[in-house]
């Protein structure tokens, strides 16, 4: 019944097109030529004008937008008209406009207009638009979602996010936000003289992390490429050629699952800064966040789903990783030194654990199961063993811990950073055993050996304080979303059958 209502809304819809036509008027002009004000700006400039008693009982306006409802009385029409700043109510009478309404009656819900009007407040106090002139800018074939039941089916929601963006207004909201947080990540970053860059997307090896790469080949080369992974070896090239403090906001790919908190492409802001430490980091991504929550949100405040309040503002806690893992799993990961022992010690503290796999993928597993959901508040996890991080440098006096930390809010993970290994002796040697990992153990996900990097590096890197922070994780932490689908506006979805 439903799709039958359907296909006769649209044949209702292509007929007023055929009519429309046959008078003449153009459903799909070029362009609107009068001088278009944002709806909210009308709105605002009223109130304001009546705090001030100026009447703007003579002043033609001109707003633009789709409509969203209309509502007949008598020989009045009431129309709602929405543009990306706000929503604005119509009026037109028959007897007091030159429009005529046979036209009005062409109009549906969906259409795009532009409209020619003086602004009043009617009887019952809302702000509305007397229709002077109205000119139909595009003709809507698809009927829009209901408007009181809204658009509740997520599957269509994310598939297609035009109908939730027109329906939705917290979806429209957040879309807005996140373009404000990536302004307000690369004004404070560019504060700081960091220089933004662009690294390429195609790369030979997809190393600099631990994942499944997309893989593509290029005709005109004759060879297979993939979709990167990381941005960090290219950064760290350009600390290598002199450029001191470099960053860049970009897309990464990586083949693995769809949960909450991973979409296969997702956008990530790393940085490297010549001549510091994770310490610098550490602080630099306390005031980023604070910062960029401040300017978006007005607070550095953020409100939970319990409707508690967590405050982002510096100094976030600090804790020792293994402290953190012994407090709150009673596992101390120095005494379980092999994946068997470990994966035997998690099985009997109810973890899921496979001795298959790699010591530091099994420690990385017992953090996200025993550790992560405990650290609500902003939290720093610190000093992390060699096995999960290579890519990092030693703790000074260490044979096994490295310099690493991860910043967590809300039980999620949001930043990585280390103090760069820049010995690349010591890099040569871990990609190795990386490499090894792949092939004794299976692990896909293992890093991998570039030459062209280590190459680099043997030219000299000086000490870095390298980071990778999660754009759609400060996305959702910001507008207070939870499922990460909901702050990236083309997630990835099954193919529909």
């Amino acid at each position: 019944m439903e799709n039958f209502s359907e296909d006769r809304i649209i044949k209702d819809r292509l007929d007023k097109l055929k009519r429309l036509n046959e008078l003449n008027i153009d459903p799909y002009p070029n362009r609107w030529i009068a001088k278009r004000e944002k709806i909210s700006d009308v709105i605002s400039s009223f109130i304001d004008n009546e705090t001030k008693k100026i009447s703007d009982s003579e002043s033609i306006l001109s707003v633009s937008g789709r409509i969203l409802a209309i509502r007949g009385m008598g020989k009045v029409i009431f129309f709602d008209l929405k543009d990306q700043s706000g929503k604005i109510q119509l009026h037109f009478k028959e007897d007091e406009s030159e429009i005529s309404k046979d036209f009005i009656d062409l109009l549906d819900i969906g259409d795009i207009i532009g409209v020619e009007g003086i602004i009043f407040r009617t009887r019952r106090g809302e702000i509305t638009l007397r229709i002077k002139n109205i000119v139909l800018l595009t003709k809507s074939i698809r009927p829009l979602p209901d408007k009181w039941a809204g658009l509740k089916d997520n599957e269509i929601r994310y598939r297609q996010r035009y109908l939730d963006l027109i329906s939705n207004e917290e979806s429209l909201e957040i879309a807005i936000k996140r373009s404000k947080i990536i302004t307000s990540v690369r004004n404070f970053m560019n504060k700081r003289d960091f220089l933004e860059v662009e690294t390429p997307v195609l790369v030979d090896i997809p190393a600099g992390g631990r994942a499944i790469p997309f893989e593509t080949y290029h005709q005109s080369l004759d060879k297979k490429l993939f979709l990167r992974i990381a941005t960090e070896l290219h950064l760290k090239k350009l600390i290598v050629g002199g450029i001191e403090k470099v960053y860049e906001i970009g897309r990464l790919f990586r083949n693995e699952g769809i949960d909450h908190d991973h979409n296969p492409e997702f956008t990530t802001m790393e940085s490297y800064e010549s001549y510091e430490d994770y310490n610098t980091v550490m602080k630099m991504v306390e005031d980023l966040v604070s910062t960029v929550t401040k300017d978006v949100n007005g607070s550095t405040k953020i409100k939970t789903k319990d409707d508690q309040y967590i405050d982002l503002s510096p100094p976030w806690k600090r804790l020792d990783l293994r402290d953190a893992i012994i407090e709150n799993t009673g596992i101390d990961f120095l005494k379980f030194k092999t994946s068997e022992l470990l994966s035997v010690e998690m099985t009997k503290k109810g973890y899921i654990a496979n001795s298959k796999e790699a010591w530091g993928i099994l420690l990385d597993r017992l953090i996200s199961q025993g550790v992560e959901n405990k650290l609500i508040t902003p939290t720093f996890l610190i000093d992390y063993p060699i096995e999960m991080s290579p890519l990092a440098k030693l703790k000074p006096g260490s044979k096994n811990i490295v310099e690493r930390f991860e910043a967590f809010v809300l039980g999620h993970e949001l930043a990585n950073a280390f103090t760069e290994l820049n010995d690349p002796i010591d890099q040569r040697k871990r990609f190795i055993e990386q490499e090894n990992q792949r092939k004794n153990l299976g692990d896909e996900e293992a890093d991998r050996l570039d030459e062209d990097f280590l190459i680099s590096i043997e030219h000299g890197m000086p000490p870095t304080g390298g980071l990778g922070i999660g754009i759609d994780r400060l996305v959702m932490l910001i507008t207070g979303q939870d499922q990460i689908r909901e702050v990236l506006l083309f997630p990835q979805l099954r193919t529909k059958k």
